[in-house]
C-alpha cells in the first residue's frame, strides 16, 4: 500500500529552494527598510521604502492586509509612491476543498496603467494546478499543472492569448524533492531556455546550491553558473556567499538584533575589476536592510 502523496509545489515553486539560496537576503541596491505590526482583529500593516545606490531616488508601499480565519478570506490593499493602487482578494475552500479563488487588480491613480489578473487554484495531494485570466493583457489565459509521486514532480505551463487565438509560451519542468534536497530542470520560454538547479541541506546549519541557465538565442555568453552557501552562524545570525562565472562575488549577512528587529547587509563584488571605477562609481555594491516587525 503506497503512502499519502503530499501536495506538490506549484509551478512558480519548482526549485524555489536553490532560488532562495542564490537570490534572497542579498541587499546590494542600495538600502531599504521594512515596518509590520499586526492589530488585535487581524490586520496586518506593512510600510516599506527603498532608496536605489544609483538613482537616489526613494520609492515605498504601504499595505494593510486583512485575514478573516474562519471563513478562508484575505483582503489587500497597497498604495505605492509612485500612485499605484492594489487590490487583492483571496477565498478558499468555499467550493470545494483545496479549490482557491484570487483576484488581484492594480490601477495608476493618473489613469495610465491597469491590471486585472483572476486566478483558480486547485491542490491536492499530488496535484497542484493553476489557471489565470489577465483581463487586459490579451486576454490572456495562463495555466499550469505539477503532479508529484514518491518525490519525483512533472509539470507544465501554457498561455493562451484570446484574441490573436494563438498559444504564446509554453515550458515544461522535470524533478525531485526531498527532505535533504532538490533537484529541478526547467524548460522556459517555449524550450528557448534551460534552466538546471541543485539544493542540499548538507547539515541543520549548512546549504548549498548551484543553479545554471543555458540560453539557446543569447549572442553572447549561452550558459550562466551560480553556485551559492548559507551556514548559521547560531540562532540569530546567518552569513551567505555565491558567485556566478561572470566572476561576480555576492556576501550577505543576516542578524537578528533582537525580537521583532532584524538587520541584513549585502556587497557585491566585481572580481575582474576590483580597483576599477566605472564612470558612474564603483564597480562594486553594498546596501543594507532592516525590518522592524511588531
Amino acid at each position: 500500500m503506497s503512502l499519502p502523496q503530499p501536495v506538490p509545489p506549484s509551478w512558480k515553486d519548482l526549485g524555489k529552494s536553490s532560488n532562495d539560496l542564490l537570490s534572497r537576503d542579498y541587499y546590494f541596491s542600495g538600502n531599504s527598510l521594512e515596518v509590520k505590526t499586526v492589530t488585535p482583529n487581524n490586520v496586518a500593516f506593512k510600510v516599506s521604502g527603498k532608496q536605489d545606490d544609483k538613482s537616489k531616488a526613494v520609492s515605498g508601499e504601504l499595505e494593510a492586509k486583512y485575514t478573516d480565519k474562519a471563513h478562508g478570506v484575505v483582503f489587500t490593499q497597497a498604495w505605492t509612491t509612485a500612485n499605484f493602487l492594489r487590490t487583492q482578494i483571496e477565498a478558499e475552500n468555499h467550493l470545494a476543498k483545496g479549490l482557491k479563488f484570487d483576484v488581484n487588480a492594480a490601477l495608476a491613480a493618473t489613469g495610465a496603467g491597469k491590471t486585472a489578473l483572476v486566478t483558480t487554484t486547485y491542490k491536492q495531494p499530488g496535484l497542484h494546478t493553476r489557471a489565470f485570466l489577465d483581463l487586459f493583457k490579451g486576454p490572456t489565459f495562463t495555466a499550469d499543472t505539477v503532479i508529484g509521486r514518491d518525490g519525483f514532480l512533472l509539470g507544465a505551463e501554457a498561455s493562451y492569448n484570446v484574441t490573436e487565438g494563438k498559444v504564446t509560451r509554453y515550458a515544461a519542468a522535470v524533478g525531485f524533492s526531498a527532505p535533504e534536497y532538490a533537484v529541478t530542470l526547467q524548460g522556459l520560454n517555449n524550450l528557448n531556455l534551460i534552466s538546471a538547479s541543485y539544493y542540499h541541506r548538507v547539515s541543520p546549519d549548512v546549504e548549498a546550491g548551484a543553479k545554471a541557465v543555458y540560453d539557446y538565442k543569447s549572442t553572447t555568453q549561452n550558459v550562466n553558473l551560480e553556485v551559492g552557501a548559507k551556514a548559521y552562524l547560531d540562532n540569530a545570525a546567518f552569513v551567505k556567499a555565491k558567485i556566478n562565472n561572470a566572476g561576480i562575488l555576492g556576501l550577505g549577512y543576516t542578524q537578528a538584533l533582537r525580537p521583532g528587529v532584524k538587520a541584513s547587509f549585502g556587497l557585491a563584488l566585481d572580481t575582474q575589476r576590483l580597483n576599477e571605477v566605472t564612470p558612474t562609481g564603483p564597480a562594486h555594491k553594498i546596501g543594507a536592510h532592516f525590518v522592524f516587525e511588531g
